[in-house]
């Protein structure tokens, strides 16, 4: 079999749980090894979308909240939803503005990602911002969020000291630090 070949056969295919952001699916399948097996997917509503805004002078911003998941605090890029059938772009200057106040002239796509490719079929997008123009942020009435403004190495050091764990943010910091060589 060529290896970019599904090795994977589905046999039933039922809904286990939906709400407004995502669904889960409970299937019934052949494995690879040509086992019997089930497999549980989660399916999201929206695209991922992150945002690295980048000042003049080389500093980028943080945003920061407490993900009820986790039950833990969480330092991120600005990032949200994009509902499917949008355009990813203006649901990420969308998230920029909602969460930083922030806009930009300047927008460039620097990545295509699964944020978890083994139990969901999530896509994400990740921009730069460059060009900023400060505003007033919009979050949402169920975001409490802080802000940090810091030079762009530094986030990549959060990155590196795991200070910044989401993997949008981390993939993000580590990509855009490469870019601007730091």
């Amino acid at each position: 079999m060529n290896s970019t070949e599904n090795p994977w056969q589905t046999h039933t295919s039922a809904v286990a749980y939906e709400n407004n952001w995502l669904t889960i699916r409970h299937e019934e399948v052949t494995t690879p090894a040509n086992t019997p097996g089930i497999y549980g997917v989660v399916s999201f509503k929206n695209k991922a979308v992150g945002v690295v805004p980048i000042d003049a002078d080389g500093n980028t911003y943080l945003v920061g909240q407490y993900r009820y998941p986790l039950n833990e605090y969480s330092w991120e890029i600005p990032e949200g939803g994009s509902p499917l059938g949008t355009d990813p772009l203006d649901s990420a200057k969308r998230e920029l503005k909602e969460e930083t106040g922030l806009e930009a002239r300047k927008w460039t796509k620097i990545a295509r990602i699964h944020t978890s490719n083994s139990a969901t079929d999530e896509e994400g997008f990740i921009y730069v911002a460059e060009d900023l123009i400060q505003g007033e942020h919009e979050p949402e009435e169920t975001e409490d969020l802080q802000l940090l403004k810091l030079p762009l190495a530094e986030a990549v050091q959060m990155v590196m000291r795991s200070e910044i764990t989401d993997a949008i943010s981390m993939t993000a910091l580590l990509m855009v630090g490469r870019l601007y060589n730091v």
